[in-house]
């Protein structure tokens, strides 16, 4: 996985960690269930990376 996309993903992470806090705080469930989502999809992607990083040979 590029470093590129590692920052991305984490970036994709810590904006719904914010939105998800964000919603909490201002008793929007629409805004915290979105940020929930994207914790979720940045977390998939990274885990989908990293196994396609365990099963190629070490470059």
């Amino acid at each position: 996985m590029s470093a590129m996309d590692k920052a991305r993903h984490k970036m994709e992470e810590t904006v719904g960690k914010a939105k998800e806090k964000l919603g909490s705080a201002t008793g929007d469930r629409r805004t915290q269930a979105e940020g929930k989502t994207e914790q979720t999809k940045g977390n998939l992607k990274q885990a989908g990376e990293n196994a396609k990083d365990a099963i190629r040979p070490n470059e």
